[in-house]
C-alpha cells in the first residue's frame, strides 16, 4: 500500500522537475495529454503542426496518433466536447489549458494531478487536496490508482480534513512511472503555455557563444591597442 502527500491550496507544492530541453518527455507528455485530458480540454492557442515542429514529431505521427477531432494539421488543438455535454456532465465547459502553466506553474499542476482521490460526496466522486471540491475526476486514476484520503482529528468546533491520501488500489502504473508520466504531462502543458520557450533556449546557447567570441576579440584588439603604451 502506498502513500502520497499533497499540499492544501496555497500550502507547499511537489516539485515537478520538469526539463523543457528533454524532448522525449515533451513527446510523451503530448502523447498522455491528448489522450488523458483533450477529450474535456483544449489547446486553443497551440496549433498541431506547430506541435509537430517543437517535439520533432512528422505530420504523419501527430494526425494519427494525437488527433482524434479530425481537425486538419494547421488547426488548434481543440476539445471534441460540446458544450451541451459538457453542461450535463460538469455544470459548464471545462477550460482551456493553453496558458495553464503560466497562471498556475508546473509545481502546482504536477501537485495537483497527484492529488485526486475519492469522495462520495462529490457530484463526480472525486476530490482534490490541492484544489477543494473540484467539478472534475480524476483523468489518471487507471494510471494511478485509486486514492483514498484519511481524515485528521477535527479542531475544536472545526470540519476533520484529508491529513494524507492513501493509494489502496494500485494503478497499470507504479509510483515512480506515474510520477515520471505526471512530469511529462506536466511539461508538455509548460511547453504549450509558450511555445517560443523552446527556440529562445536553442537561440540562448548561440547568444552565449558570440558573446563570449566577441569578449575574446575585444580583449586581443585591447592588447594590441595598448601593446606599445607603458
Amino acid at each position: 500500500m502506498g502513500t502520497a502527500f499533497a499540499a492544501e491550496e496555497g500550502g507547499n507544492l511537489q516539485q515537478s522537475g520538469t526539463r523543457l530541453d528533454d524532448q522525449a518527455s515533451l513527446q510523451r507528455g503530448a502523447a498522455l495529454y491528448m489522450n488523458y485530458c483533450s477529450g474535456c480540454h483544449s489547446l486553443k492557442y497551440l496549433r498541431y503542426s506547430r506541435m509537430a515542429e517543437d517535439l520533432g514529431l512528422s505530420e504523419e505521427e501527430v494526425m494519427t496518433n494525437l488527433n482524434f477531432t479530425g481537425a486538419k494539421f494547421g488547426e488548434q488543438i481543440m476539445t471534441s466536447m460540446t458544450p451541451e455535454h459538457a453542461k450535463d456532465a460538469f455544470g459548464k465547459m471545462p477550460p482551456d489549458l493553453s496558458l495553464i502553466a503560466r497562471v498556475r506553474g508546473s509545481d502546482w499542476i504536477y501537485t495537483y494531478l497527484k492529488s485526486f482521490y475519492l469522495d462520495e460526496s462529490r457530484p463526480v466522486g472525486w476530490n482534490n487536496t490541492l484544489f477543494p471540491n473540484v467539478s472534475m475526476p480524476n483523468p489518471l486514476w487507471e494510471l494511478q490508482g485509486l486514492q483514498h484520503g484519511v481524515m485528521g482529528k477535527a479542531e475544536a468546533g472545526g470540519e476533520a480534513h484529508v491529513e494524507r491520501l492513501e493509494l489502496r488500489t494500485q494503478g497499470t502504473q507504479d509510483a515512480e512511472t506515474f510520477n515520471q508520466s505526471v512530469r511529462d504531462i506536466t511539461a508538455f502543458l509548460e511547453y504549450a503555455g509558450e511555445p517560443a520557450s523552446l527556440k529562445r533556449q536553442g537561440m540562448g546557447v548561440w547568444v552565449v557563444l558570440f558573446l563570449a567570441a566577441f569578449t575574446l576579440i575585444a580583449y586581443l584588439l585591447k592588447l594590441e591597442y595598448w601593446r606599445d603604451v607603458d
